[in-house]
């Protein structure tokens, strides 16, 4: 005999919260860059939402994250990187809406450098889910508000990784 269905609260891609049985999440391992040159931060902008994350991506069964991590920021902004350290973990409950998709994601941070710089063309963004414009986005411009989920969070990445460029 089952007992009564489980649900966890998800983050959907537009901003609301949404209960998902348990038994439909899909477990998700993603490796994201903060990636700093001069005084810009490599973004991405969501297809959807049009708001900004840090480029990164699934990693794929076997995969190592770093490498997956270099794979995912290749094929969204078209440069390569060197990892520098490793920066954050954090959980996710996240409802991806166009593809009507429940996600448990484990997301990995890491502090990377840029060993190319130019971005690849918006039409030719290798990534078949949401990301699109790779852009190098002014720092001084930037608020929590500007990012796709977890702005204050993503801030708070971005002063770690200044920090550790610019030690007092």
């Amino acid at each position: 005999m089952e007992g009564p269905t489980e649900y966890v609260e998800c983050r959907t891609l537009y901003g609301d919260s949404k209960l998902i049985p348990t038994c439909q999440l899909q477990l998700r391992a993603s490796a994201y860059g903060v990636i700093l040159h001069e005084d810009c931060l490599l973004l991405i902008r969501g297809r959807h939402t049009q708001r900004y994350a840090f480029p990164g991506g699934g990693v794929d069964v076997g995969e190592r994250l770093e490498l997956a991590l270099k794979r995912e920021v290749l094929e969204e902004t078209g440069i390569e990187v060197e990892i520098k350290r490793f920066l954050h973990f954090h959980e996710d409950f996240f409802y991806y809406d166009p593809l009507a998709l429940a996600f448990h994601g484990l997301l990995f941070y890491y502090w990377c450098v840029p060993l190319t710089f130019d971005l690849v063309d918006d039409a030719l963004v290798d990534d078949d889910d949401d990301a699109e414009q790779p852009r190098w986005i002014p720092i001084s411009g930037l608020s929590a508000e500007a990012f796709q989920a977890h702005g204050e969070f993503m801030m708070k990445l971005l002063r770690m990784v200044q920090a550790a460029q610019n030690p007092l």
